[in-house]
């Protein structure tokens, strides 16, 4: 489930105009144009970052924010390459937007270290406040507020999920991305392991060159299964997970349980 984190701070950065003016109100009086720059943790070509980016124009068109009329937005795609990221999140901002808008953690932890003035909005990401990104839920304070899609207590929901799918697995990878949210559903599906009668292994990894690896070492593993936590590397490397998995010899023994799509 979604959190809510200062809906209006959103709307209010991307023109200081309520909502809820009629449209026809506004095409009275010129508006200037805005700007949003947007850094998504996808490469361009990945179906799950299209599908955000459709769905983001699409809501602001619902909110009469019209592209090449009030609004201009400026897409960006990093993947998983921190310096990318970096590099683009400069670029935006040499553009002067109102507002900036960050897919995943990782890019929100690098875009905060840039942005000090203008709003930042969050989407896509793991325990905020245990990210460093906002002091709380209900207030977040500073320029940085946003969405939330995981909490890293649903570890241990997801090893009972797995666990319900496959009875016989014994000995459970979590592959992750070493930050904090991911610490947070080790902890979580550590302390449940006892109650399932599983072992949960540790798979981090810094991107794509580690997976491969990671996977042969939990599939080495008796009735071994796999749990896959949200973050850009996986978002990245989620058609080479599935593809080496499927090479693997002990394929008929590893239970994927991929936590990779998002519900709106």
């Amino acid at each position: 489930m979604a959190i809510n984190i200062a809906r209006r701070k959103f709307i209010s950065a991307l023109g200081g105009i309520a909502v809820a003016r009629p449209l026809a109100a506004r095409a009275q009086q010129p508006e200037r144009m805005r700007r949003v720059g947007v850094v998504m943790g996808y490469a361009e070509s990945d179906p799950n970052g299209q599908r955000q980016v459709t769905a983001f124009r699409q809501q602001l068109r619902n909110l009469g924010w019209v592209e090449g009329s009030n609004v201009r937005i400026d897409f960006r795609f990093a993947s998983d390459d921190p310096d990318r990221i970096r590099a683009l999140a400069v670029e935006l901002l040499g553009l002067a937007p109102d507002v900036m808008v960050s897919n995943s953690n990782l890019v929100t932890t690098i875009l905060q270290s840039e942005i000090r003035t203008i709003p930042l909005v969050f989407i896509s990401v793991s325990d905020p406040v245990g990210s460093g990104f906002v002091t709380d839920l209900a207030r977040p304070t500073g320029n940085v507020t946003g969405f939330a899609n995981f909490q890293p207590t649903m570890g241990s929901k997801w090893l009972d999920l797995l666990r319900q799918i496959a009875p016989r697995v014994q000995s459970v990878g979590l592959l992750l991305h070493p930050e904090p949210p991911n610490f947070g559903y080790l902890k979580s599906a550590e302390e449940a392991a006892p109650l399932f009668n599983v072992k949960v292994v540790s798979l981090a990894v810094q991107g794509r060159a580690d997976i491969e690896a990671a996977i042969a070492k939990i599939a080495a593993e008796p009735n071994p299964g796999l749990i896959v936590a949200p973050n850009v590397v996986t978002f990245a490397n989620s058609d080479f997970i599935v593809a080496l998995a499927a090479r693997h010899p002990c394929l008929q023994s590893i239970h994927l349980l991929f936590i990779l799509k998002q519900v709106d």
